[in-house]
């Protein structure tokens, strides 16, 4: 990702910090939702929290796929000096990791509604086309792996959230603080 050395600003802008906790609160629902929806058996329909499953991601692929455009089209905060390169290498290899699997994740969501025969929409408004075809082996197979990556997606973002813990109350630096809300 870009990294701007004459940036003024200490912080991320307030559009990548909207972004980046609207991420985080539709995760929270998105997985409130995934532990309370039945199990897909061979009859389920895509109604109720099954539906809403498919909704939130389907927002969650969009809002990343915004966040990434703009983290990509404007410059992000430098770690402070006297970050080590291996933690500043781990940083950036764990944001790429929480992208891909926030793209890959409703993908293969996705894929496996369509391997279902569901239609895949944003609450009913915007229609997804069908990246696969109805009982694709392919499709299918994705459900599964959909479900490990869950369970990797939380490992990985509570490394992020450790580090950003340990960034703020162990080395005391302003990591965790430039996310942050402003305070007035």
């Amino acid at each position: 990702m870009l990294y701007d050395r004459n940036a003024q600003q200490p912080g991320y802008g307030a559009v990548a910090k909207s972004l980046h906790w609207l991420i985080v609160a539709l995760l929270v629902v998105q997985f409130a939702i995934a532990w309370t929806m039945p199990d897909f058996g061979r009859g389920a329909k895509p109604e109720g929290l099954i539906g809403l499953h498919l909704s939130f991601g389907t927002l969650i692929l969009l809002v990343v796929i915004i966040r990434l455009a703009w983290r990509l089209t404007h410059p992000v905060p430098l770690l402070s000096d006297n970050v080590p390169p291996w933690q500043h290498r781990a940083a950036q290899a764990l944001h790429f990791l929480l992208y891909a699997i926030l793209i890959a994740l409703p993908v293969m969501g996705w894929a496996n509604a369509n391997a279902r025969d569901w239609d895949v929409s944003l609450f009913g408004v915007i229609h997804l086309p069908r990246i696969v075809a109805a009982h694709s082996g392919l499709g299918m197979a994705l459900g599964d792996v959909h479900s490990n990556f869950a369970i990797i997606l939380l490992v990985i973002v509570g490394l992020h959230v450790v580090a950003a813990l340990y960034h703020h109350f162990m080395l005391r630096d302003r990591i965790l603080l430039r996310m942050l809300p402003e305070r007035r």
